[in-house]
């Protein structure tokens, strides 16, 4: 006699149809600093994590939640994905479209990654151009500090299918809102010179690196304005770190990672595409599979055997949250008080300066490093990175700023930061006197290309 399945790990849910009824559990009594230490106890001791941007953190009441899925999986396969699976990434989807105000649960998707709804989004404006609705020439639009896999996938569809690609120079350090605007502007305009016409604006909501809040809202506003054709937000770390609001934004496309900023396991982000009364984006995924042509949300939520598990535990994900003063406002409020207050505390140790206003700045913040490291390439970054982590105990990506002509002593390379709820002084300290350390012992990036 055949054993029963195990049971969902979110009992009290019930499918019925399309429509989930949950539940109400009582508020969770706010999280101790004992058990805040257990949830991330996995986390390396003897490393100052300070680089919460790249990958993210899962707590372990959100890990045990995925393994409980991924033993549903191994126990009985063929139940799991015919009984289980599609309702419970329906519940996530759900529960993202309230958290971000989308309209209506089709408009959001689950997938792997940023990385993952850049090429979905820019698969259908290749189509665009190959299929003529879109004329060789037509730009695409992007800001310099685009992140470099989006930038390679622009380059990859729209480029081979005849558009061109206009890119925004950004200032940095960044100074106000208003010299992003203006360069957008004119960005937009060099697109549409000759006749041709802007098809496709990729806008980033927080640059990767440097790291700047980009003022989105007021550039979408620009691009209706300018008759853009579409607007796509890439917004990999947003969500849990600075406010998503489909409806306040406007973007016809924006996608946030989910394991970056709200405690997810990798990988799993969330894309948007906005629905009107006329039209609807014609959108695939590009692993194509047997729901093809059912809804990009459908597509995405089978392609194949793999292991769905991360899109599965928002609801543990945004309860892990809830154990919070505040919940995930109260998170990214205080995250982003405790950035600027450290980017200050070590600006003022090396007697330099942040790379932004706090004010364009979440939940990350720019550090200038002084002088005297002799940061002079990318690949001095990349080397102090790895020697800061490997003689220090610090992880820190590091930032390459090629100087003016007319600088002089400029600072050339600047720490990225961030700050999440695991974080404490003492990480910041450390990487603080690590660097007072390099600078008091003669230290150059120089040397380490010996």
């Amino acid at each position: 006699m055949e054993s029963s399945p195990l049971p969902l790990p979110h009992p009290q849910n019930e499918s019925n149809g399309n429509h989930y009824h949950i539940s109400k559990k009582s508020k969770p009594s706010l999280i101790s600093e004992s058990d805040l230490r257990l949830e991330f106890s996995h986390h390396d001791p003897s490393i100052a994590r300070i680089n919460n941007g790249s990958f993210g953190s899962c707590p372990a009441s959100v890990s045990a939640a995925q393994r409980h899925w991924q033993l549903q999986y191994l126990r009985q396969p063929d139940y799991f994905y015919f009984n289980l699976l599609q309702p419970a990434i329906l519940r996530s989807r759900t529960l993202i479209k309230d958290l971000v105000n989308a309209d209506h649960v089709d408009e959001i998707s689950l997938v792997d990654n940023a990385t993952t709804a850049a090429a979905i989004v820019l698969q259908q404006t290749a189509w665009a151009f190959t299929e003529g609705r879109f004329k060789r020439g037509d730009a695409v639009v992007m800001l310099h500090y685009a992140y470099g896999a989006v930038k390679k996938s622009i380059h990859a569809y729209a480029c081979r299918a005849g558009g061109q690609v206009i890119e925004v120079p950004l200032p940095f350090p960044a100074n106000s809102n208003e010299e992003i605007v203006d360069e957008f502007r004119r960005a937009l305009m060099r697109g549409k010179a000759n006749g041709s016409r802007v098809r496709l604006a990729v806008i980033d909501h927080i640059t990767s690196m440097p790291s700047v809040l980009i003022p989105v809202k007021e550039l979408v506003k620009i691009c209706r304005e300018e008759g853009v054709d579409q607007v796509f937000v890439d917004a990999a770390h947003a969500i849990g770190c600075t406010d998503v609001d489909m409806k306040e934004i406007g973007a016809d496309f924006y996608t946030s990672n989910l394991h970056k900023w709200f405690f997810c396991p990798p990988s799993v982000a969330f894309l948007y595409s906005r629905k009107t009364l006329d039209t609807s984006p014609e959108l695939h995924h590009p692993v194509v599979s047997h729901e093809y042509g059912n809804g990009l949300a459908i597509e995405s939520g089978w392609i194949g055997t793999r292991d769905y598990s991360a899109q599965l535990v928002v609801p543990d994900a945004i309860e892990f949250t809830n154990r919070f003063e505040g919940g995930i406002e109260g998170i990214k409020k205080r995250n982003h008080g405790s950035v600027v207050e450290m980017g200050k505390m070590l600006a003022s140790a090396w007697g330099t300066n942040l790379g932004t206003p706090p004010k364009m700045c979440a939940s990350l913040i720019m550090v200038g490093l002084p002088v005297s490291l002799g940061i002079s390439s990318d690949s001095d970054a990349l080397k102090l990175r790895t020697h800061l982590r490997e003689n220090f105990g610090v992880e820190v990506p590091i930032y390459y700023r090629q100087p003016k002509d007319e600088e002089v002593d400029p600072i050339t390379g600047y720490a990225r930061i961030s700050y999440q709820v695991y974080n404490t002084i003492n990480d910041y300290y450390k990487l603080r006197d690590a660097i007072n350390q390099l600078v008091s012992d003669g230290f150059t990036c120089a040397l380490l290309s010996k």
